[in-house]
């Protein structure tokens, strides 16, 4: 600010955050000075100059995904945006030679950001054309939601990691930008949402063990050990059901010489060796997080044909992931595919791998394909509903196409067939034990 009203940069900054809506940013959450205000005192010039300086401060924030927490939206998501420290946002345009350029490359750099941006653009073009208003309508929404995720992710994705998408169905492995491997994988049930987050993957199991969760001990083993359940029987026949061995301090009991009604259950780990009814399948990929999340094998590959694979307790069941071993084990070490399959008939395993890979666990309900077309997907956990709210001030339901199976296995689009009724009672038993 100067005697003359606003300099040349500051009016560039004025303009670039007045197109805030350009980047799915709302311009009308910012209380901008007029650009060419021409105050009449220096204490008038201060107030403009202040108030610049918040806008620009508000919109970085922004930028960088502090317009909305994560945690606030929903426990699922563990994401923590990258906020920048004002005071270095300050510094930083002051030193930019270009200070509008500078807050345009606080947006994330990914390519699905830019490549839904440019659809957002296409679909306000289009439907100003159509003479409707295009905040209100339902598609740009949608970009914007997932606008707003692409800023909760980590400013640097890896030049090769593994990226699960939550609401499609399918694995990914990108290597510089290329996406090498694509493959369908099940979910958690939406009374078990899978937490989206990032971590890094740092071992392959082969022939894994089982350790039964504090979730299926609570909801499955207690009742049925304490009470006898369904199974009929002696209250242990769930144990033999599903080759659970029992340990107390990491020495191995017998199930019946224990009074499971009045024993205390979280003192006894419940464990399934390695073999070829193991729930976990062949495989495990760790990726140490507080979740407890992991990808693994499943031993029942027939519900890779249901179209809503919400079906897991929480974990990743992976569709032919032995596919995903031999690629990350020869990217790391240089392994053959026969190793790999040597490996898998061999005995319970862990190679650590040399250099950790970065999975990114996401919630994206709008992808945009290679051809430039958004694929849309349903809202599996019903967060799309929660950020409406957020962003837009109500609750909307976003409709998304109807689903149509991928023939070549992969993307699916929103909707879905029921997956109820699939199999015996047994089956949805080992289904649900596999985590």
């Amino acid at each position: 600010m100067t005697g003359t009203g606003f300099t040349v940069r500051a009016q560039a900054v004025i303009s670039e955050i007045q197109n805030a809506d350009e980047w799915g940013l709302s311009a009308a959450a910012f209380d901008l000075p007029p650009a060419g205000n021409l105050p009449e005192s220096a204490e008038a010039q201060a107030a403009d100059e202040i108030k610049l300086d918040l806008a620009i401060l508000q919109y970085a924030r922004s930028a960088r995904g502090g317009r909305l927490s994560p945690s606030r939206i929903s426990k699922l998501l563990a994401q923590k945006p990258h906020i920048l420290d004002p005071k270095t946002v300050l510094i930083e345009i002051v030193a930019s030679p270009a200070p509008d350029g500078y807050l345009r490359s606080l947006h994330p750099k990914q390519e699905q950001f830019e490549l839904l941006r440019q659809a957002l653009l296409k679909a306000r073009a289009e439907s100003q054309a159509r003479g409707k208003k295009p905040t209100n309508e339902r598609d740009t929404q949608l970009l914007i939601i997932n606008m707003e995720r692409w800023r909760w992710m980590p400013t640097e994705l890896g030049s090769y990691y593994v990226w699960d998408n939550i609401p499609e169905f399918v694995a990914r492995v990108v290597k510089h930008d290329k996406t090498i491997y694509v493959e369908k994988i099940i979910v958690g049930q939406a009374k078990y949402p899978t937490s989206i987050f990032s971590a890094e993957m740092r071992s392959v199991v082969f022939n894994p063990e089982w350790t039964v969760p504090e979730t299926i001990i609570r909801e499955d083993l207690k009742p049925a050990l304490q009470q006898g359940g369904f199974f009929g029987g002696p209250s242990t026949a769930i144990l033999a059901e599903h080759g659970l061995k029992v340990s107390y301090a990491g020495h191995p009991v017998d199930a019946d010489s224990v009074d499971w009604a009045n024993a205390n259950i979280w003192q006894y780990t419940f464990t399934q060796a390695p073999g070829p009814d193991n729930v976990l399948g062949a495989l495990k990929f760790n990726f140490p997080n507080k979740h407890a999340i992991y990808m693994h094998d499943t031993v029942q590959p027939e519900l890779f044909a249901e179209t809503k694979r919400t079906l897991s307790h929480g974990c990743i069941r992976l569709h032919e992931p032995d596919r995903l071993a031999a690629l990350l084990l020869a990217e790391d070490k240089g392994w053959s595919a026969q190793q790999v399959k040597t490996m898998l008939t061999g005995n319970n395993s862990v190679v650590m791998l040399n250099r950790p890979v970065p999975v990114h666990l996401t919630y994206f309900t709008a992808v945009v394909d290679e051809q430039g077309n958004v694929q849309a997907f349903a809202d599996v956990y019903g967060l799309d509903n929660k950020m409406g709210l957020a962003l837009f001030g109500r609750a909307l339901k976003i409709d998304a196409p109807p689903l149509e199976p991928d023939p070549q296995g992969g993307q699916q689009r929103s909707g879905w067939r029921s997956a109820e009724g699939t199999g015996s009672l047994i089956d949805s038993i080992s289904g649900l034990f596999g985590n």
